[in-house]
């Protein structure tokens, strides 16, 4: 059974003491946050998509100091981030020069550590390989393995699970389980979290509060649910015996003399019981259901006459015959490090006709894993007025952006103040005023919350224009109907 935490300050490794931040005056992302991590826990960090679950990650790394209140860390506890992406300006770093970038004096045996740390996250690559020319499964490794060479006191780690594959998940599992020093973890991997999670940290997006919890990650969320049951029933309770006193002292008013004595004191009790509502945690948004209007074209939209297929870490050339029309739909599979992301790149890219063709003046609605799509200097309606494909004005681009939760205070930020969640509803919400006629779509559950997947499924699933897919989400796959499939692995 969950429970609440209990300060043990002895113990304690990181502490937060009221702590607010905003980027906009008056509009903070976290309010009076307080609570304490013991030294050698490990803990979920849950909340809504834009609860601030990263804010609170830049805030212990110091990349952003707190508004008002203090972060402690015990000792000079060292900190290390498994950051959910590469940042753009790495990618023509060899991977030798990116992990030498976790340490300010290099040491002599980088590249025996190096070694140690690509070990430890199932990772083989060649360490001269720009980390730009790996997958996104291998790049998710990196990221891991960049975090682990530093031996932090506290490891953070930012969905780790993005683009690893079975195999790879089983292999973080097994080396957090072993671990013996602190780890909070933001997931939205439920079956993973639950395997060494021992409490949860939960951040409200309407309070802007925090809640900590101890116990696995099952059954806080058991509790959780339970509280909000308890506390939706109170307040039901509360709300027949408000009813009922105001109807008496509507009765006893008109009645004079002592009855309006009795209907005063009845107000009062009214004004305790107002009082002692409480506020029902609200639990996520789901957006609304969508419709991705296709550009209606006609013919052979795409064909796929050459693609490269990495094996042991070389380029191999093979042949394909693969022409898709209008409706027609692809999957594309393959281990981690095959060269699917690769394959879609180029292909949206449209450069070599030798090899890949789009149809002329189609409309392209691409989905990168690593959102390279959004301009992150960009703010959030600059973006989506950008993706308006002609006939749609912005009353109904901003109906469009509210139904993927994209809000009237979020339209002036800049994308990269934005969560990652946030990120994957705004580039969905672009794939619908875009009216595209062929969509490639990279990972697009990455960074999206559960709740939301079913709908984006559906949504996809009706699309009528021709579709090109890679996903390492079984059940989302399987709500979409495919007539073809390509297994790189095979070839």
């Amino acid at each position: 059974m969950a429970k609440q935490v209990k300060n043990m300050s002895e113990e304690v490794i990181l502490r937060f003491d009221n702590v607010m931040f905003e980027y906009t005056k008056r509009k903070p992302i976290i309010d009076e946050v307080s609570f304490s991590v013991r030294k050698g826990s490990k803990l979920t960090l849950m909340g809504q998509n834009g609860a601030g679950k990263s804010t609170i990650f830049k805030l212990i790394t110091g990349d952003i100091k707190p508004t008002e209140g203090e972060v402690f860390e015990n000792n000079n506890a060292t900190i290390a981030t498994a950051s959910q992406m590469i940042e753009k300006d790495d990618m023509e770093l060899t991977v030798e020069q990116y992990f030498s970038k976790a340490f300010g004096d290099v040491p002599g045996n980088i590249r025996s550590q190096i070694s140690k740390a690509m070990n430890a996250v199932n990772l083989d690559v060649p360490i001269d390989l720009k980390v730009g020319a790996l997958s996104g499964g291998q790049q998710a490794r990196i990221l891991l393995a960049f975090a682990l060479i530093q031996k932090p006191d506290i490891l953070l780690l930012d969905e780790p699970t993005n683009n690893l594959d079975k195999d790879g998940i089983d292999h973080l599992i097994q080396f957090l389980i072993m671990y013996d020093k602190t780890v909070i973890v933001i997931s939205h991997d439920a079956d993973f979290l639950n395997c060494f999670t021992e409490g949860v940290i939960y951040l409200d997006v309407f309070t802007k509060k925090v809640e900590t919890y101890v116990g696995d990650y099952y059954s806080v969320v058991e509790e959780i649910n339970k509280r909000i049951e308890r506390e939706v029933k109170k307040n039901a309770q509360l709300k027949k015996e408000i009813i009922d006193n105001k109807e008496k002292v509507n009765f006893f008013a008109n009645k004079g003399g002592k009855m309006r004595k009795l209907a005063s004191k009845l107000k009062e009790e009214i004004e305790d019981l107002e009082e002692n509502k409480v506020d029902v945690r609200r639990e996520d948004k789901t957006i609304r259901e969508f419709t991705i209007p296709a550009q209606g074209i006609i013919g052979e939209v795409v064909k796929i006459k050459a693609l490269k297929v990495i094996k042991n870490h070389q380029a191999v050339i093979k042949e394909v015959d693969i022409t898709l029309r209008q409706r027609d739909r692809l999957l594309i599979s393959g281990p981690n490090g095959i060269g699917k992301s690769t394959l879609l790149r180029s292909l949206v890219e449209n450069k070599d006709k030798e090899s890949t063709e789009i149809l002329e003046n189609t409309t392209v609605g691409y989905y990168s894993q690593d959102f390279a799509t959004l301009d992150y200097g960009q703010t959030v309606f600059d973006s989506l007025q950008d993706a308006m494909a002609d006939g749609i004005d912005t009353q109904e681009m901003r109906s469009i952006a509210a139904g993927f939760l994209i809000t009237g205070e979020l339209m002036g930020l800049d994308i990269s103040h934005l969560s990652e969640g946030q990120k994957g509803l705004l580039s969905f919400a672009r794939l619908v005023l875009m009216k595209p006629g062929l969509l490639v779509l990279d990972e697009p559950t990455n960074h999206i919350n559960f709740r939301h997947i079913p709908i984006i499924a559906k949504a996809i699933n009706k699309y009528e224009g021709t579709i090109i897919l890679i996903s390492h989400m079984p059940d989302f796959v399987k709500e979409i109907e495919f007539e073809n499939q390509l297994n790189l692995g095979r070839m």
